[in-house]
């Protein structure tokens, strides 16, 4: 595989930048540190667009962990400061104290087209089969305008960051849409609903089943429990399709970030109370209607009490749709880069036990195309956003001839219990928690949960042993 030379990367062409959140806005933030121009085309209406869907939640990560050193300098240079670094934003607060002052800045605002959905990308005048004099052909981007025209593009290089928000996992255990999935999914959620917000007449007072092991379930089930509370008859039902329930509730007291242990402590406990009902071993295979409320199927035969509202919390998985033309190099089950799956397996690895890597890990048969962040990870749940920087550090140092400071190191993750299958979308910390610590909210503290669920504990809501 060639790379380019310490001169080879003097163009003319911008480098394209798919995507306008944290990991591209970054990245941009670094190709015009070393003297490059970006072309950053984001398909939303605004910087930060998915994560302004889940903006009610707030992050496990706290401020130091959620920006890198060049946007912070060039963010200075204008008089930004810098949010308390222990304080845990909300995805709202994340756009508005980082993300927009970072997309205004006079030397990135110019470069920033919004309302422009990439829909392919290739080699200008070269399908995915010619190869001779390829690499010396710019890439074409093909952009769909909000008015539903089409824009044309070339590029020296593109920076795939346009993450896997919008293309959540379906409920059906096989990775394909349940038995019924499509018919009732007006009765589905995916993603992270604002349920004592925004959302609350949807859930109150009915009886709302949960399915996934991640933070975003995590958040949900939560979040449910506490409607629970003040509106009478809310109920959670929240199906996992392990068997061994205790490795979901990470490294508790012991995790590098506090507001995460906390996370899997306090829904341990409601667990165990018995506010929550948790089937495990539950694979989903169809859903009925059962008059106005839905059944839910697993694939041998056991059915859940009827619901009224299905949250899909099973993870995201890249759309590879745009990158048909160009020849990459996926793994052929996480979807990942080859060289970077084996480093990302989440059968291996955990957030904080996965390397550094960047330039040469990323790298595809097709010179200067690299997959960042979330997408990166394909439907491995193992991603922090502190990954996704060090990504664009290493690759933009390559692309601009410095070898050396691509593969230099410059990143230490915090260790890790059990990640999120979203990357920031999903996190939770309780109310009152502030700077990372308890401030007498209404958080449950690690001295009221207990060490482990018991063996007995929790039945399925229909009385019998789901199946494994």
């Amino acid at each position: 595989m060639t790379r380019s030379t310490k001169d080879s990367h003097r163009s003319p062409l911008p480098v394209a930048v798919v995507g306008a959140g944290p990991v591209g806005l970054v990245a941009a933030a670094h190709l015009l540190a070393r003297g490059e121009t970006p072309l950053i085309l984001e398909a939303g209406e605004a910087v930060g667009a998915s994560i302004r869907e889940w903006g009610h939640v707030r992050l496990f990560s706290p401020w130091k962990h959620l920006t890198e050193p060049v946007s912070r300098r060039m963010l200075e240079a204008h008089g930004w400061t810098h949010p308390p670094g222990e304080s845990l934003p909300t995805g709202w607060e994340l756009v508005r104290d980082f993300l927009e002052p970072l997309a205004n800045l006079p030397s990135l605002a110019p470069h920033l087209h919004l309302g422009q959905r990439v829909v392919g990308i290739t080699r200008q005048g070269f399908d995915k089969v010619r190869t001779a004099g390829r690499q010396a052909a710019p890439f074409e981007l093909v952009v769909r305008t909000r008015e539903g025209g089409i824009q044309r593009h070339r590029a020296r290089a593109v920076l795939d960051a346009s993450g896997t928000w919008t293309t959540p996992n379906p409920v059906g255990a096989g990775g394909l849409p349940a038995e019924g999935e499509e018919e009732f999914r007006d009765h589905l959620r995916y993603g992270i609903p604002d349920i004592r917000g925004a959302e609350r007449a949807r859930y109150a007072g009915l009886r709302t089943l949960v399915v996934g092991s991640g933070h975003s379930a995590f958040h949900s089930v939560l979040e449910l429990s506490r409607l629970g509370e003040d509106a009478p008859g809310s109920e959670v039902i929240w199906a996992v399709r392990g068997t061994e329930p205790g490795g979901m509730f990470g490294g508790g007291g012991r995790d590098a970030l506090p507001a995460r242990g906390r996370l899997g402590e306090g829904l341990r406990a409601l667990v165990t109370e018995g506010s929550v009902r948790l089937v495990t071993g539950f694979r989903v295979a169809r859903i009925e209607g059962s008059g106005d409320r839905l059944q839910v199927v697993a694939e041998c035969g056991t059915r859940l009490d009827p619901v009224d509202q299905i949250i899909v919390n099973t993870g995201f998985r890249p759309d590879l749709r745009i990158l048909r033309e160009l020849r990459i190099d996926l793994d052929p089950w996480l979807e990942a880069p080859a060289k970077l799956a084996p480093l990302i397996d989440p059968n291996l690895h955990s957030c904080g036990s996965v390397p550094p890597h960047g330039y040469d890990t990323l790298g595809h048969p097709e010179q200067d195309v690299f997959v960042l962040g979330m997408k990166s990870y394909g439907r491995a749940p193992t991603f922090l956003v502190l990954t996704g920087f060090e990504q664009v550090r290493s690759v933009v140092r390559g692309l601009t001839g410095d070898l050396e400071g691509a593969r230099r190191v410059e990143l230490v993750l915090p260790e890790t219990g059990v990640c999120s299958s979203d990357f920031l979308a999903g996190t939770w910390a309780p109310d009152g928690v502030r700077d990372g610590t308890p401030d007498g909210g209404a958080d449950r503290g690690p001295a009221a949960v207990p060490a482990a669920i018991p063996a007995t504990a929790p039945r399925p809501p229909t009385g019998s042993a789901c199946c494994g």
